[in-house]
């Protein structure tokens, strides 16, 4: 297990949320994976997550899981970075890729011909209603996300 200590006799941060090697100064080159789009460095010749070795860097230990706030796996600037269990991770992703609506927790339902609002609450599906306009859906979706997932609540 790497320590903050190696890490600092290793690397110098940068506010950009980007690392130098401190022999030659020369910025760490992480690439995006083509797989999960994070970002990796090798140490003692293993890939480690960026933001993981940034996260330990910065506050000297590592949590479980580590949440991008802003969603985006490559920005890796501290104040970019909060520890969270991986139920909150999940709570704080984008909209799938699989969404027909436009907008998130919101589906048109076959049986009700209308839009519903529904999100994972508490560690099971809740129904917020049912609704003609597609706007209010969306607005009860964010209050619902608002209510239920706090701090983690992703509205795009």
């Amino acid at each position: 297990m790497i320590t903050q200590e190696r890490l600092k006799q290793m690397f110098t941060y940068h506010q950009d949320g980007t690392l130098s090697y401190n022999k030659n100064g020369k910025k760490v080159v992480a690439n995006p994976s083509k797989y999960n789009n994070y970002t990796y460095v090798n140490i003692d010749r293993k890939p480690v997550k960026f933001h993981r070795i940034v996260y330990l860097y910065c506050h000297g230990y590592l949590p479980d899981c580590i949440d991008h706030i802003n969603g985006i796996r490559h920005d890796n600037r501290i104040e970019n970075l909060r520890p969270s269990t991986k139920q909150e991770n999940c709570l704080n992703r984008t909209k799938s890729k699989n969404n027909t609506s436009g907008f998130k927790n919101v589906s048109w339902s076959k049986v009700g011909k209308k839009w519903t609002v529904q999100l994972k609450a508490n560690n099971k599906y809740t129904n917020f209603g049912y609704y003609e306009d597609i706007e209010l859906a969306d607005l009860v979706a964010q209050e619902a996300r608002d209510l239920y997932h706090g701090a983690f609540a992703r509205h795009s």
